[in-house]
């Protein structure tokens, strides 16, 4: 009886199943420069973030983030091979000013 309550509190403290497929490999980076607002309302904020760990450590790279994000916060990315298209309009979307 005691090896199946071992076993019931070491499948508790672990992740659930789908969590490691949803995570993978992530790497942290931290927001350098806030760029601009896009989006179909604004509600995408496109940062410059340096990668801290990985395979490219210590690339610079652009990423669109959704939701409240300051300078110095750190981003868990998921792939760094892959990087955001600039914003063209002068005129963010969402923001008219």
């Amino acid at each position: 009886m005691a090896k199946t309550q071992k076993k019931q509190e070491q499948q508790k403290s672990q992740a659930s199943k789908g969590s490691d497929k949803i995570l993978g490999n992530v790497v942290p980076a931290v927001v350098q420069e806030l760029i601009g607002r896009t989006g179909f309302r604004g509600e995408i904020t496109q940062v410059k973030c340096l990668v801290q760990k990985g395979r490219d450590e210590g690339r610079v790279m652009r990423r669109n983030v959704r939701g409240a994000v300051v300078i110095g916060d750190i981003l868990m990315l998921r792939e760094t091979e892959i990087e955001a298209r600039r914003i063209k309009s002068k005129v963010t979307k969402g923001a008219y000013t």
